[in-house]
């Protein structure tokens, strides 16, 4: 993958790293490139969408103007989910659509990421030719007279996504009382809505977006408050939306954390139950909890995994054939609805099992028995090749051997920095926190001691 774009497009801090020069040149670029390559029946146009960050504004001006010298519309949204954008870019018969967010990252972040026509993360080779193209945008002359393209609003986009959603649903909420944290993101305007719609009883935090407070202890990413909040007002339960609002996590009446492993298997034995699991395969990631995979097995559910990313669960999702997948953040795309993961459609999907079924959010993640993890980033001088140094390997082999079936261990390089990542999993919360530090310190002495 080249330098530019990441598994998520392009990132880095606003205004030094994500500048309006780099903005603008990659407008350009991209709807240079999309214009080669997009289906005469496509629009010639790209729909905009943001978040609530403080950048978005002189972002999106910048990309706006690279689209439109590039002699391509641009149909904005304002601030909407990122999965909104996917639909929106569908309905509208665009060419590509673009998502300006750092989904779960600080307000200093920010990020540029796009849709194909069919709502899908560009491929490789696509991206790859985009960032070739800046490097020689001064040789590329911009549109002239009529062919300078236009900037739009796209009317009612906010209402478009909200009848979506609603549409994906029979079910009526009325009688949950329902905690949500919108994260002072994206889902500040649209969530609220279409959940009172419903019929739930809502209690709100979080939905005050100022611009620089998206993510700020709030949200999937921090979820301290919500629970407290759940507890203090008697909930049924609680939802929380990071600041793009593509991930969702849940609380129980209780207080208690459920994570994205717990919601895909309320959400697979479900679809099981109504024969609209595909396959009987559900897609995870090798982070996934072990506990995701022995839970579903009795209901002759299968579970794959694809590399992290939620571009590479929907890879190998299409490969498999499944309609379902998604990661421990939160991440799940129903593929029967759309082609990422949508964390507000996933709470009317919740909220849907919840009461058809009038059985506790505690109750309904019971299904799942989660296995305790230990995780331990190690910093190494040198992430390369790691898994040809002996040392290491045989630490790891005599340690699996320990665990056996009751436990696993993950060893990954980090893709942004330069550390190993170590994950140790199992029944035993003590043994597998002593294997992950045993694991930690031979990749210390082999890798940094005499480097």
């Amino acid at each position: 993958m080249n330098k530019l774009f990441g598994t998520d497009g392009v990132r880095g801090e606003a205004g030094s790293v994500l500048t309006p020069q780099l903005a603008f040149r990659l407008g350009f670029a991209a709807a240079y490139v999309l214009k080669k390559h997009a289906d005469e029946t496509k629009k010639n146009c790209l729909v905009i969408g943001r978040d609530t960050r403080i950048s978005g504004d002189m972002l999106q001006n910048a990309l706006v103007s690279g689209i439109c010298a590039a002699g391509a519309d641009a149909y904005c949204t304002g601030v909407i989910p990122t999965p909104a954008v996917a639909i929106l870019t569908k309905k509208k018969n665009a060419m590509a659509g673009v998502v300006i967010s750092a989904s779960h990252n600080p307000f200093n972040d920010n990020g540029i990421k796009f849709f194909n026509a069919d709502g899908r993360k560009l491929p490789d080779a696509i991206e790859d030719e985009i960032a070739q193209c800046m490097e020689e945008i001064d040789s590329l002359p911009p549109a002239t007279k009529e062919k300078i393209g236009r900037v739009y609003e796209y009317e009612k986009a906010k209402e478009i996504y909200q009848e979506f959603i609603k549409e994906k649903t029979n079910a009526r909420f009325d009688g949950l009382k329902v905690v949500v944290d919108c994260s002072n993101g994206a889902a500040s305007l649209v969530a609220p809505e279409i959940l009172r719609s419903l019929g739930a009883d809502l209690t709100v935090i979080h939905n005050t977006p100022d611009g620089v407070n998206i993510n700020a202890q709030c949200g999937s990413t921090h979820m301290e408050s919500l629970q407290k909040k759940v507890v203090e007002t008697g909930a049924d339960l609680g939802l929380a939306y990071d600041g793009d609002a593509d991930r969702l996590q849940a609380v129980d009446h209780t207080g208690r954390l459920i994570d994205g492993d717990q919601l895909l298997c309320i959400f697979a034995v479900y679809l099981k139950a109504a024969e609209r699991l595909k396959k009987d395969t559900v897609v995870g990631t090798i982070m996934s909890n072990m506990g995701l995979e022995k839970s579903l097995a009795p209901f002759g559910i299968k579970t794959a995994k694809s590399k992290v990313g939620d571009r590479y669960v929907v890879e190998l999702m299409e490969a498999e054939g499944a309609v379902l997948g998604g990661e421990q953040s939160g991440h799940i795309v129903f593929w029967e609805y759309n082609t990422t993961g949508d964390g507000i459609l996933s709470s009317v999907k919740l909220l849907e099992i919840i009461a058809l079924s009038k059985r506790s959010l505690e109750d309904l993640a019971n299904l799942m028995e989660k296995y305790p993890q230990v995780l331990i980033n190690v910093p190494v001088k040198n992430k390369v090749g790691w898994e040809r140094d002996i040392r290491i390997t045989l630490t790891i082999k005599k340690l699996e051997d320990k665990l056996g079936e009751n436990g696993r261990i993950l060893v990954r390089a980090s893709g942004t920095e330069n550390l190993l990542r170590v994950m140790v999993e199992g029944k035993d919360e003590r043994v597998i926190t002593e294997i992950a530090q045993r694991i930690a310190q031979a990749i210390d002495e082999a890798l940094n001691e005499n480097a």
